[in-house]
C-alpha cells in the first residue's frame, strides 16, 4: 500500500525505514562483523562459481596436475571461509535482532508508562499488549533479518552478475529477459504485502483481547455458560487472522512461481544463445557451465530478493503503529512548583469534567471545599460523579472548566511526581502485582521501606492475622493480580500500602467493600486512626461508614446537590435522607430475617 502518496517506497516509508534502522545501527561494530560475515558469504559462492570453469575445462577436459592436486584444497578452503562467514551474519544479525525487539519493548512500555489515562479507554487492552509482544517482532524481523537477506543475496547478485559478464557478455544478454520481469514482481508484490500488513496488526490484538478477556472472566464464562460463545468469536477472530496470513503465503507463492517461470525462460535463453552456430565452437563448457550456474545462483537470490519484501513491508506497518505510539505527547506537566507537603487545603472552584471519547460531561459546576484534616464523604448513585470527581485530585484527568486550587494555589501549578506524593489511593477495584506480599505494601516509591515499618501498615491494616499464617509471611508469592488471596485480603494489602504512604491526602474509593463485617470494623478503626490530621475524601456506599464525616456532598448528574453532615442531612428530608432510609430499611429487613432463621432453627438444636 502506497498510503495515498505514490509507489511502494514513499518519503514516508523511507523515513521510517531510516528510523528503524537507527535501532539497529546502535550496534554498529556487530553490524560491521556481520556484514562482513555476508560478504564473504556471497564472495565465497561467486568464488566455487568460477572454479567450476576450471574444473571442467582444465580438471576433466584436459587432465591437469596442477588443478587435481590443488582443487580439493580449494574447495574445502572456500567452504570453511563460507561457513565462518555465515556464523558472522547468522549470529551477528541475531544478536541485533534481539537487542532490536528489546529496545523497541521498552520503548512502547515507556511511553505506556507516560501516557494520560485517557489513552488507555481508547483503545482495546489487547492491541497494547499485542503491540510489546507480536508488532515488535515483525519490525525486529524487517530491521535485521530482511536487512541481511537484502545485503547477502543484493551482494550475490552483483557479483553474480560481473562474474557472467566477466566470463561472456554475449550470454549475459540473457538476462534482459529477466530483470524487467522480476522488478515488475517486486513492485507488484510490495504493495500488496503492505496493504495486507496493516489489518494483520490489528488481527493479532483482536486474538490477544479475545484471549485476555476469556481467561479473565473464566468464572463468568463458565457460570452463564459462555463456552460455546467465547469458542465461537475466537475462531472468528483466528480465523481472520488466518485468512490474512494465507493472502501474504499466496502473494509470496506467486511472486516465487512468477520468477520462476521467468528464470526458466531466462534460462533458456542463455542455451539458446550458447548454442548458435557462430557461438558454440568459441565457448568452452567450463565458461558455459560457470555462466549457467551463476544466472542459477543469481535467481536463487533474485526470488529471496522478492519475498523478503513480505518481513521489510510488514515491519514498516509494524513500525508506524509502534512510532505513533511513542510519538504521542505524555501527561500534560506544566507545573514549576515542587510540592514538599500540602497541608491538605482542597478547593473545587466550579469544576467541570467533559470525557472527550464520547463528550459526555460527568461534572456540571461543582463546588466543594475540603479543609485540613478534615473528612469529606461523597455519596450519591452510579454515575454521578463522584469517581470523575476524585479522579480530578491526582490529574488523571484535567478539569475542561473551573479549577482546582490546593493550599491557596492552582494545583496545576504544582508538578505531577510532587502532586501524587501528596495522595494515597485505596480504589475499590484493588490492583496487586505478581510479587511478594512485602512488594505489593511497599511499592514503587516506598520501595525502600524497612520491614518494622511494612509490618506495622500490615497491623494497622488488619492484614498480619493472614500474612503470618501464609508459608513465607511477607516473603510469599501472591500471583498475578493477588489471585491467591481473597478479596477482603487483597484489600487489606492495598489498605496496608496507603497507610505506609502516609500522604497528608487520602482518597478512599468504597476502600472497605470487599470486606467481611468483622474485617470492616478492624479496619474502620485503622482508617478512623490514619484519618487523623489528614484531608480524606471518601466514597461510600454504605452510609453507615461515614457517619462520623466532617461533611457528606450528595452527588446526582455531575451536581453537588446537598452538603452536610450526617444529622443536618437526614434532618433535611432530601436526598440524603432518602438513601438512609432505604439502606435502613434493606439492613432492618436482613436482620429481621437473621432473626426468624435464627428462631426457627433454635428448637432443632435443642
Amino acid at each position: 500500500m502506497s498510503n495515498g502518496k505514490g509507489g511502494v517506497w514513499n518519503a514516508h516509508s523511507r523515513k521510517v525505514y531510516r528510523r528503524l534502522l537507527g535501532y539497529s545501527a546502535r550496534y554498529w561494530p556487530i553490524a560491521l562483523v556481520a556484514l562482513v560475515g555476508m560478504l564473504l558469504d556471497g564472495g565465497g559462492l561467486t568464488l566455487f562459481n568460477q572454479l567450476l570453469k576450471n574444473m571442467i575445462d582444465k580438471l576433466f577436459a584436459q587432465k591437469d596436475a596442477y588443478w587435481i592436486f590443488w582443487m580439493p584444497i580449494w574447495i574445502i578452503g572456500i567452504f570453511y571461509v563460507r561457513a565462518l562467514g555465515t556464523f558472522a551474519s547468522d549470529y551477528g544479525v541475531a544478536y541485533i535482532g534481539r537487542h532490536v525487539v528489546q529496545a523497541m519493548q521498552r520503548d512502547v512500555f515507556a511511553a505506556y508508562l507516560r501516557l494520560p489515562a485517557p489513552y488507555f479507554g481508547n483503545e482495546p487492552s489487547g492491541q497494547q499488549v499485542s503491540r510489546v509482544t507480536y508488532t515488535s517482532e515483525q519490525v525486529a524481523s524487517a530491521s535485521t533479518d530482511a536487512a541481511k537477506i537484502a545485503i547477502t543475496d543484493g551482494f550475490t547478485v552483483i557479483a553474480m552478475l560481473s562474474l557472467m559478464l566477466y566470463n561472456s557478455a554475449y550470454l549475459t544478454l540473457s538476462l534482459l529477459i529477466m530483470v524487467p520481469a522480476i522488478a515488475l514482481v517486486a513492485t507488484v508484490v510490495g504493495r500488496r504485502y503492505r496493504q495486507i500488513s496493516r489489518r494483520i496488526q490489528g488481527s493479532m490484538g483482536s486474538v490477544t483481547g479475545t484471549v485476555e478477556e476469556s481467561v479473565g472472566a473464566h468464572r463468568e464464562v463458565r457460570i452463564y455458560g459462555g463456552q460455546e460463545r467465547e469458542a465461537n468469536r475466537f475462531e472468528q477472530v483466528t480465523r481472520d487472522t488466518r485468512r490474512l496470513n494465507l493472502k501474504i503465503a499466496a502473494t509470496n507463492a506467486a511472486s516465487s512461481s512468477t520468477v520462476q517461470i521467468v528464470a526458466s525462460t531466462a534460462l533458456a535463453a542463455l542455451v539458446f544463445l550458447g548454442t548458435r552456430p557462430q557461438v558454440i565452437n568459441q565457448i568452452s563448457p567450463g565458461t558455459f557451465f560457470t555462466v549457467l550456474t551463476a544466472m542459477g545462483a543469481m535467481l536463487a537470490s533474485l526470488k529471496r530478493l522478492t519475498t523478503v519484501q513480505s518481513n521489510i513491508q510488514r515491519g514498516i506497518s509494524a513500525a508506524e503503529d509502534i512510532f505513533e505510539v511513542i510519538d504521542l505527547p505524555p501527561e500534560i506537566d506544566k507545573g514549576t512548583r515542587e510540592l514538599t507537603r500540602t497541608r491538605g487545603d482542597i478547593r473545587f472552584e466550579s469544576v467541570e469534567l467533559v470525557y472527550p471519547r464520547n463528550d459526555m460531561k460527568a461534572l456540571r459546576g461543582v463546588d466543594l471545599h475540603c479543609a485540613p484534616g478534615t473528612v469529606t464523604a461523597l455519596v450519591g448513585r452510579s454515575g454521578s460523579g463522584k469517581s470523575s470527581l476524585v479522579g480530578l485530585l491526582p490529574r488523571f484527568h484535567a478539569p475542561t472548566g473551573g479549577r482546582i486550587v490546593l493550599d491557596g494555589q492552582d494545583y496545576e501549578s504544582y508538578t505531577l511526581a510532587s502532586l501524587r506524593k501528596q495522595i494515597a489511593w485505596v480504589g475499590q477495584s484493588v490492583v496487586l502485582f505478581d510479587d511478594t506480599v512485602a512488594n505489593n505494601i511497599a511499592y514503587g516509591e516506598l520501595a525502600g521501606s524497612s520491614e518494622v515499618d511494612i509490618v506495622a501498615a500490615a497491623e494497622a491494616a488488619n492484614a498480619m492475622e493472614f500474612i503470618s499464617r501464609m508459608p513465607q509471611g511477607l516473603q510469599t508469592q501472591i500471583g498475578q493480580s493477588g489471585n491467591m488471596l481473597s478479596g477482603g485480603q487483597r484489600q487489606r494489602i492495598a489498605i496496608a500500602r496507603a497507610i505506609l504512604k502516609n500522604a497528608p491526602i487520602l482518597v478512599l474509593d468504597e476502600a472497605t467493600s470487599a470486606l467481611d463485617t468483622e474485617s470492616e470494623r478492624l479496619i474502620q478503626q485503622a482508617l478512623q486512626r490514619l484519618m487523623k490530621d489528614r484531608t480524606t475524601v471518601v466514597i461510600a456506599h454504605r452510609l453507615s461508614t461515614i457517619e462520623h464525616a466532617d461533611q457528606i456532598a450528595v452527588m446526582d448528574q455531575g451536581r453537588i446537590v446537598e452538603r452536610g453532615t450526617h444529622a443536618e442531612l437526614i434532618a433535611l428530608g432530601g436526598h440524603y435522607a432518602a438513601l438512609h432510609r432505604m439502606q435502613f430499611h434493606d439492613q432492618t429487613v436482613d436482620q429481621s430475617s437473621g432473626q426468624a432463621g435464627e428462631s426457627v432453627s433454635q428448637p432443632a438444636g435443642i
